[in-house]
């Protein structure tokens, strides 16, 4: 007797029916649909990237053979590889945006609490991600003369290292302007490298309460200002105030900053912070810049288990759809991880749930023992000889 429906159904139960509708709605998603709803697009799309489907014809195959295990989940019939394509290309892409940031909010309530320093301040990571296209199918994306490009740009918070934003951009748009859009509350602290270079940039956030941490440019003219002693047995070498000295740079940016240089003992050589908050420790500066590398840890979970680097659609509206679901995805993928008393590593636990999508078992229990096998599920059974009488060395022969 089935008690449970497949997991793939569980994970499609966890979105709430009621706002996805108000976002199709909001979004008219269903304005010229004819047959194709935009619940049957949206688990066309999360199977995608679940079951790690390379093209529209395994999309539409896999569910077509998996047809009856999707009654849960309010799919009745399969879509064709051209009513998919279709709707990929004309449905707003905007809905998905829409249904990520409602699927973060579930996320942040079962998540963690709080990142692992001791300070309380909220701590984020700022970065991109470049996703190279082919410039011959993917014509609108020019990024170079024979080259095309996306950017992913994301916010990591530290508390779960979830993305708390996102936005798509052409190849060409520079960081900076994308960082000026964040809205950061007061007292945050953002971790980002040197691509996000501009004195106006820092200004503004010193000017917010707002705290960052990054690179300082190799050829930045400053004046020391204040030399602080730097800690004993730590790897910090200097611990100094700073201005800078230049006519446009002092006129972006009048304030006081704090330089600390850092030996790192892996690569054997010098990195030099800039930072505008002035009471933690070097240490604990030298820390926050550490842990950055958690966003480039998740771009990487992100284009190695998901599919955000071939595409199903070659139209704008279809890579950002995908994109969209990629990440809405690697949320629900992170939510289980959090819910899960079992160890797991994130491509593993991505691996099992591809194997085990259409699998008749309670979620919640599998997160947790995922190789524990239910009763009556394996039996041994003894089949009877054929004919009576036959000895074993004669069954073996085939006499």
């Amino acid at each position: 007797m089935v008690r449970h429906a497949s997991l793939f159904s569980q994970l499609v139960a966890l979105f709430h029916r009621g706002h996805f509708f108000n976002t199709v709605f909001r979004h008219q998603a269903e304005r010229y649909a004819k047959g194709f709803s935009s619940w049957d697009h949206f688990v066309a799309m999360l199977f995608c990237q679940l079951a790690q489907a390379k093209s529209l014809r395994e999309i539409c195959g896999g569910l077509s053979c998996c047809l009856g295990k999707l009654r849960h989940v309010g799919v009745k019939k399969a879509p064709n590889k051209s009513t998919l394509s279709y709707a990929n290309a004309h449905r707003p892409w905007q809905m998905y945006r829409d249904l990520f940031y409602q699927t973060l909010d579930v996320c942040k309530m079962g998540g963690p609490g709080r990142h692992r320093f001791r300070f309380k301040n909220k701590l984020l990571s700022l970065d991109s991600s470049t996703i190279s296209l082919c410039l011959s199918l993917f014509p609108w994306a020019k990024f170079r003369r024979t080259k095309g490009a996306v950017k992913l740009h994301l916010l990591l918070d530290h508390d779960g290292y979830l993305p708390t934003y996102a936005y798509i951009s052409n190849g060409k748009k520079h960081d900076v302007t994308i960082a000026r859009k964040i809205a950061l509350s007061p007292h945050s602290i953002v971790a980002m490298d040197r691509g996000y270079n501009d004195y106006r940039l820092y200004a503004y956030w010193t000017e917010s309460q707002i705290y960052f941490v990054t690179r300082l440019k190799s050829n930045a003219d400053y004046t020391v200002l204040e030399e602080r002693q730097p800690p004993f047995n730590r790897n910090i070498l200097a611990d100094e105030l700073v201005q800078f000295n230049g006519h446009y740079a002092r006129k972006n940016c009048p304030h006081t900053l704090r330089k600390v240089t850092v030996w790192d003992n892996e690569q054997e050589r010098q990195i030099v912070l800039l930072t505008n908050h002035l009471e933690f420790g070097a240490t604990t500066i030298s820390a926050i810049y550490k842990d950055r590398w958690e966003i480039e840890s998740f771009f990487k979970a992100l284009k190695q288990n998901l599919k955000v680097k071939t595409f199903v659609g070659t139209s704008e509206n279809a890579l950002y759809i995908q994109i969209w679901t990629a990440l809405i995805a690697m949320l629900l993928i992170k939510y289980l991880k959090f819910k899960s008393r079992f160890n797991w590593s994130l491509s593993n636990l991505v691996a099992f749930l591809r194997w085990n999508l259409f699998t008749y078992r309670d979620l919640w229990e599998w997160i947790d023992k995922p190789f524990d096998v239910l009763p009556g599920t394996a039996q041994s059974v003894q089949y009877p000889l054929p004919f009576k009488g036959i000895g074993q060395h004669q069954l073996k022969m085939g006499t």
